[in-house]
């Protein structure tokens, strides 16, 4: 916050808090000095040791000056706030936008999460599916060579039925031409 405040308005109001409000606990210096300041003053705040009319006059322009210092110092203060108000606007308008760009970007990255995951899934119901599949093909390949054994085997059981057949012929030839 120091930033905010240019070193002429600290020490007035340094002045300003030393000279309104007394400290918690004075030093001993400051209450002499309070002291012998209250003491060269009656009670109608007139000094008991100079002329009265020039030091009323110096009196009246010394307040005259501190309230103007005083003027000022609200006006500052007060244009301090404005400016500071103004910079926290700012502020919360720059981080509201970030906010936004921030949510937008996870929405973003929700949606890209989103096809990935579906992709994942479709490449392993693709996997699944391909698994299945092989599965298939390998009982289809298992079958077709079962299926080719036994092709195998009937040739040679048509071959060897064939053959048989061949030499039952002969044979009731050879019998035939033996009971002629």
């Amino acid at each position: 916050m120091s930033s905010y405040y240019p070193r002429t308005k600290d020490l007035t109001r340094t002045r300003k808090s030393l000279t309104e409000s007394p400290p918690s606990s004075p030093s001993p210096t400051d209450k002499n000095y309070r002291h012998e300041r209250l003491s060269r003053y009656d009670s109608s705040g007139e000094s008991a040791t100079d002329k009265p009319v020039g030091r009323t006059s110096s009196y009246t322009r010394r307040e005259t000056r501190l309230a103007a210092l005083n003027r000022q110092e609200q006006d500052s203060t007060a244009k301090d706030y404005k400016k500071m108000y103004a910079e926290a606007l700012h502020e919360n308008e720059r981080l509201k936008s970030r906010l936004q760009d921030s949510k937008q970007e996870l929405v973003k990255i929700r949606s890209q999460l989103e096809k990935v995951t579906q992709r994942h899934d479709r490449i392993s119901e693709r996997s699944t599916a391909l698994d299945s599949e092989k599965r298939e093909k390998q009982a289809l390949e298992k079958r077709v060579s079962n299926m080719e054994e036994e092709i195998k085997i009937l040739t040679e059981l048509k071959s060897d039925n064939q053959r048989l057949k061949d030499e039952n012929g002969a044979l009731i030839r050879v019998i035939s031409k033996l009971s002629k």
